[in-house]
Parts: structure tokens; sequence; C-alpha cells
């Protein structure tokens, strides 16, 4: 009887140990699910957003550009270079150049955007060529352009038109030396 006693307290020990273990094998099944769920809610969550993370992403997507006129380089979007290359003769300008270039247009609305494009990419050339290297020798050049201009102007009254004031003798300088 002793025997029959150990062996069903074996049994009851073994009957025990399977629940324990199937306990066990329960609980991590229900854990295994409630992982696999919160995975799957996670997921289903990022589908939601999955366009706006898509359009954040692309916002972190910055490329420098060179301009193609003054040498400025910026950072920018893929998006925006195309836009601005769009936009001025599939050639990428910086803002300042591409609002010269937009003014040119509207000063002389006959030439075309490459023609404008080209003509302030020589501007800026000629800049970057002179000011920049021999800041002397562009004031030279500048003050030379200056008196050209004002020469041209002067001659092209004294062969036109007649000037609305003549000058007369009252108008010549005097220096007074007496002081009283």
């Amino acid at each position: 009887m002793i025997e029959k006693l150990i062996m069903t307290r074996k049994s009851v020990l073994s009957i025990a140990e399977e629940e324990e273990e199937d306990q066990s094998n329960l609980l991590s099944l229900v854990q295994e699910q409630r992982l696999r769920k919160a995975v799957s809610d996670v997921s289903s969550e990022i589908g939601k957003y999955r366009k706006e993370l898509e359009a954040i992403t692309k916002i972190d997507e910055v490329k420098q550009v060179e301009c193609e006129c003054c040498g400025l380089t910026e950072d920018c979007t893929p998006d925006y270079i195309v836009e601005v290359k769009d936009s001025y003769s599939n050639m990428w300008l910086c803002g300042l150049c591409s609002e010269a270039v937009k003014e040119r247009l509207i000063h002389l609305p006959k030439i075309t955007m490459e023609e404008a494009v080209s003509s302030h990419r020589d501007l800026c050339q000629k800049y970057n060529n002179t000011t920049r290297l021999n800041p002397k020798l562009s004031l030279t050049c500048t003050m030379r352009d200056i008196v050209k201009k004002s020469s041209e102007s002067r001659n092209s009254k004294k062969f036109g038109t007649s000037s609305k004031l003549g000058r007369t003798i009252s108008c010549v300088p005097r220096i007074d030396t007496s002081t009283n």
C-alpha cells in the first residue's frame, strides 16, 4: 500500500508539474499573443501615418546647389531645385540672382528668359573677375564708366535740343576776397 501511495504521490506530482508546465505554456502563449497584438497595433498606426512620415523624410533630404551666376551655394530640397531650374532656362539661380533676372525682364520686356539670365551671369562673372580680385581696379573702372556716361550725356545735350536754361554771365562763379 505504501508503494501505491508513493506511486499516487508521484503521479500527483507529475500531474501537478504537467499542469504547471501547461500553465507556463499558456502564459507564454498569452504573452506572445499580446506581443503580436501590440506589434499589429503599432504597424497599423505606422500605416496611418506613412504618407506623413514619407513627407517628413523628403523634407530632411537636402542637397547643396551652386548658383550658376554668382557661385553662391545654398541647401535646398530636390523639389525646389527642379522648380527653380524650370523657371530659369534649366539653370539654378540663388534668390538674389533670380530677383535681378526678374527685374531685368520687367525693365526690358522684349528679351527672353535665357537672354536675361545670360546677361546677369555675364555681369556676375565680370564682378567676380574684377571687384573681388582687385577692388582698386574695380573702383577705377567704375569711375571711368561714370565719366564716360556723363560725357555722353553732355554731348547728346549739345547736339540735341537746346537746354531750357541758357548760361548767362550771372552764372559764372566768383570768389569774393574781401571780407568785412
